[in-house]
């Protein structure tokens, strides 16, 4: 080989070498730009992050300085709407709400012994509990005596008995409310019906699914009756279930009251029947024994 074709061969070569060498450190260059802005990119976001997290501390803490509630975060925003919804359970119309039932017996009193006897009572009841010491009732009561044996003879049958249907509104005052035993004044009046019915044993055809026959029973043969007011008064012992938290509503009670049911006086021959003469006014006094919740 001559020697100058040698000098341009290494001449060539050296050239490559720069060429690639040049490549390969743009390269790099690139790279580590890249990288650089990256970084920066990441530093900028983090300091903006910052930034907004110290406004927003210092936008609370500002609020609190000037008596202003500070705002909710998400957690605390769902919480709040939770609270917001409000059940209210205890307050509504339905925890006023109070109820009775009970039964019992009646005995007359002495102005109204000659018609009127012993017999049993049903009595049923709502109202509105105003507070813990006044509620006011609205009762339905049902009340069965045997009419007495004097009245029975005037009439010339053999049995009888008397029915007395009432609806009336009655306040009670409650005046140990927060006792377990408490003690009651109650009272009021209504609308009073009154049916005096005369029976005598007939014969009378009975049948069951399996059986018909004859028996003998009492049918009413004779009756009067009338409509009127009536009023009552009276008090009663009642004993407090303590429930599961101690403030249980339910009650079992023991009333007695004093019963006048302003029916007139009457001089009547009930279907042919002997005559009967009746005073006005019906006084019974009915005690009862029940339930209140």
């Amino acid at each position: 080989m001559t020697p100058v074709r040698c000098l341009s061969l290494m001449r060539h070569t050296a050239l490559l070498c720069a060429t690639f060498a040049f490549a390969l450190g743009s390269a790099s260059a690139q790279k580590i730009s890249t990288a650089d802005d990256s970084n920066s990119y990441s530093s900028s976001n983090a300091t903006l992050s910052a930034d907004a997290s110290s406004s927003l501390f210092a936008d609370n803490t500002a609020g609190a300085d000037l008596g202003l509630p500070a705002a909710p975060s998400a957690a605390a925003a769902g919480q709040y709407d939770n609270r917001s919804r409000g059940g209210g359970g205890g307050s509504g119309l339905r925890s006023h709400l109070t109820y009775e039932v009970g039964g019992g017996f009646n005995a007359p009193t002495d102005e109204s012994s000659q018609h009127i006897s012993w017999g049993g009572n049903l009595t049923v009841g709502a109202g509105y509990r105003v507070n813990p010491m006044f509620s006011l009732m609205a009762e339905y009561q049902f009340i069965d005596s045997k009419l007495p044996g004097l009245i029975i003879d005037e009439a010339g049958a053999t049995g009888g008995h008397v029915h007395i249907w009432s609806l009336t509104l009655d306040p009670v005052i409650d005046l140990t409310p927060k006792s377990a035993l408490d003690f009651y004044a109650v009272g009021g009046g209504g609308f009073y019906r009154s049916v005096t019915s005369f029976t005598d044993p007939q014969q009378a055809q009975y049948c069951t699914y399996f059986y018909c026959g004859i028996v003998t029973q009492n049918v009413v043969v004779g009756h009067y009756s009338s409509n009127q007011g009536g009023w009552n008064v009276g008090a009663g012992i009642a004993h407090r279930f303590a429930g599961w938290n101690g403030d249980g509503k339910m009650k079992i009670f023991a009333e007695a009251r004093y019963l006048d049911v302003l029916t007139p006086s009457i001089t009547t021959q009930a279907n042919g029947l002997g005559t009967t003469a009746v005073d006005a006014d019906t006084k019974i006094i009915p005690v009862t024994f029940g339930l209140r919740w």
